[in-house]
């Protein structure tokens, strides 16, 4: 077992991603977790990601915390509030948007 501590957990930067914040939380670096990542995301208002092309071979969950998050596929359109959560399979694209005037915190949990 390895706790982390929220105070000793360092930022990092998401490609695509603007007007966020996040951390990784669990993974091989930090706690030789070998099968998935975990981070926490904190999205301003109208922060988001980009248009993630269907070449990502990973497995996700976001699960939302706090605020609400507009996740956007090509076909279907996703508003996700507290304590919702959504799973996104191997090469499916995706975009989010925080679409409201409050901070949004983002549970992220990816596959290696």
């Amino acid at each position: 077992m390895k706790k982390v501590e929220l105070a000793n957990v360092k930022p990092y930067l998401a490609p695509k991603h603007f007007d966020m914040r996040s951390m990784k939380l669990q993974g091989t670096e930090e706690t030789g977790a070998t099968k998935f990542w975990m981070g926490m995301s904190y999205f301003l208002p109208g922060g988001g990601a980009e248009y993630a092309y269907e070449d990502s071979p990973t497995e996700k969950i976001y699960f939302i915390i706090d605020g609400e998050i507009t996740v956007k596929s090509k076909t279907e359109t996703f508003v996700l509030k507290k304590n919702d959560s959504l799973f996104i399979g191997p090469n499916e694209g995706r975009e989010m948007i925080n679409e409201t005037n409050e901070i949004a915190t983002v549970l992220v949990v990816i596959s290696y």
